[in-house]
């Protein structure tokens, strides 16, 4: 079976004082290969999602460019009147996204 393409690898998070992800460090696939580290704002990265695009958390393997050491895929949940990024479909009051590293 093929490996699922991802448009992008989310790294770390950086949180508000609420709890809630402001913004987060990624790479981004551009072509056959994957960008530097990029800093994706919260708005964008939900709008990505929410068009289709395939997020998941991991880390650039070392010395091995664009091989990554994938864990969880992210997906938005709709709760309420907000958004939440969450590792799971299941509704969230919050931001759920535990075991990822913390900038």
């Amino acid at each position: 079976m093929a490996k699922e393409k991802l448009d992008g690898v989310v790294e770390a998070a950086h949180y508000n004082a609420g709890g809630q992800v402001e913004w987060v460090r990624a790479y981004e696939r551009r072509g056959p290969t994957f960008s530097d580290l990029i800093l994706i704002q919260r708005e964008e990265l939900i709008r990505r999602i929410k068009a289709g695009k395939k997020y998941a958390t991991g880390s650039r393997k070392e010395y091995l460019s664009s091989t990554f050491e994938v864990k969880s895929p992210l997906h938005v949940i709709h709760a309420g009147d907000k958004d939440y990024l969450a590792f799971s479909k299941e509704a969230n009051s919050g931001d759920a996204l535990p075991g990822l590293p913390v900038i």
